[in-house]
């Protein structure tokens, strides 16, 4: 049995990777303030501290070791040294969440893998997460830190839209209002639902040869952001949506805080080779795509209306924009 400390534990990616350690009969706890965003398996040991309060989390925590701990909650350089500082020495494993989007930008060759350069001058979160990578690395060179790297791109579970507007596109959708894809909605996007990231990532929990590695963390499925809209509005009841393109550039003239993450990332065609990652997990494979995606997304939403927020500034901006693309031809 493998102890396994998550640091966050209830979001997207984390609270499927908690859900599967625990159906592996891993002793789990998670580290968090506990106002987690999703219920924890009632097997799991919170531990209630906040991750940037180095002394509550020395309080909580006492002398405890670990055999992994999974690190979903850095952001920065300064996040990391914060937690070597806190676990070096007493974890035989540091996972740490990095992220597919600092592969370069725009991609020179597909697919992309865990050789590609690392290298994204459109968004900071992703030079982020560059940084933090390098700190690690160094880690493990200079004093042998045993830390695995994982890069994941676009995660999703029934909770989570992964268009512009989440739930605002379906209800626009609905209502017949014009929807903004960004592009010309033929570029391919991996996108991965979290059951089977878990599936990867818990395989490689514990695994001597995952140390001082990184690894690509993504399905097979790469359909086009048509194909995306498409099946969200298949599952929405809606048989003809009226569907806008845009240049993403246009989109982040409209709206700044768009740019980073269309052209840092979402313009952009995406397609990983994961033959790493299987070679230690070859029980991982996709085994959900998004046309069953967007059917458990709608399904979650349509049964709980305090899911269904519409951003209204999002509603007017899209109106701004579709109305800009229809003039200009």
């Amino acid at each position: 049995m493998t102890s396994i400390l998550y640091i966050g534990g209830t979001g997207t990616i984390s609270a499927a990777c908690v859900r599967r350690s625990v159906s592996l009969g891993h002793r789990v706890a998670v580290l968090n303030r506990g106002s987690g965003r999703r219920p924890l398996p009632p097997e799991v040991e919170l531990i209630e501290a906040d991750i940037r309060d180095a002394r509550a989390v020395r309080a909580a925590l006492g002398d405890r070791r670990f055999d992994v701990v999974a690190e979903f909650l850095a952001f920065t350089p300064e996040h990391i040294a914060t937690d070597l500082d806190l676990f070096e020495g007493r974890t035989g494993q540091y996972v740490f969440i990095s992220s597919a989007s600092a592969y370069e930008k725009p991609p020179r060759r597909l697919p992309v893998t865990e050789s590609t350069p690392l290298r994204n001058p459109f968004w900071q979160y992703s030079r982020d997460k560059i940084a933090c990578e390098d700190v690690l690395v160094g880690a493990h060179r200079e004093r042998g830190l045993p830390v695995t790297i994982i890069r994941p791109s676009h995660t999703y579970d029934e909770r989570m839209l992964p268009t512009l507007g989440h739930w605002t596109d379906i209800a626009r959708m609905r209502a017949g209002k014009p929807v903004i894809v960004h592009g010309d909605g033929t570029s391919l996007w991996t996108i991965t639902h979290a059951d089977d990231f878990a599936v990867a990532f818990t395989g490689l929990l514990g695994n001597p040869a995952a140390i001082g590695e990184a690894f690509t963390i993504t399905g097979t499925h790469a359909p086009t952001w048509n194909q995306i809209y498409g099946w969200l509005a298949d599952a929405a009841g809606v048989a003809s949506p009226d569907l806008v393109h845009v240049a993403s550039e246009t989109i982040a003239a409209f709206e700044p805080e768009l740019g980073p993450t269309l052209i840092g990332d979402k313009a952009h065609s995406m397609v990983f080779d994961v033959s790493k990652v299987t070679q230690l997990v070859p029980e991982f494979r996709t085994t959900v795509t998004f046309d069953e995606g967007a059917r458990r997304i709608l399904a979650y939403h349509d049964a709980d209306p305090a899911a269904q927020e519409i951003d209204e500034g999002r509603d007017a901006l899209f109106d701004r924009i579709a109305a800009h693309a229809r003039s200009a031809g």
